[in-house]
């Protein structure tokens, strides 16, 4: 079983910035795949980043250029946000599968956190 935490959500104004992390545990897969999601209400859930266990790293369009995804000491996954927006106001999620997959489709994920909420004010 993989069990996967996030934290750092908070509130900023737009422009502002915000570093999300993501703690995996468990019997996590030498080879593997983490993932950044995110679910505005009455929206469905968009991917945002995606990192592969060798490194190769895909965006979503909406987060091309603001956020980078990277891996921390350990197996703890970050998002670094910038130039935040209203439109960026969600809960967000971090996710993880087994295998080489590269891809932002939740349904190719197994093991969910339970989600930080970030709200962008105007």
């Amino acid at each position: 079983q993989v069990q996967l935490v996030e934290s750092g959500g908070g509130s900023v104004e737009a422009g502002g910035s915000l570093t999300l992390s993501c703690t995996v545990s468990g019997n996590f897969y030498a080879t593997h795949y983490v993932g950044w999601f995110r679910q505005a209400p009455g929206k469905e859930h968009e991917g945002l980043a995606s990192r592969r266990s060798d490194g190769l790293t895909v965006y979503g369009d909406s987060v091309k250029g603001r956020f980078t995804m990277s891996k921390e000491n350990g197996e703890t996954f970050t998002l670094q946000m910038n130039s935040l927006k209203p439109d960026d106001t969600a809960l967000y999620y971090c996710a993880a599968g087994r295998g080489t997959l590269l891809t932002l489709q939740p349904s190719n994920y197994d093991y969910w956190g339970q989600g930080t909420q970030v709200t962008v004010s105007s």
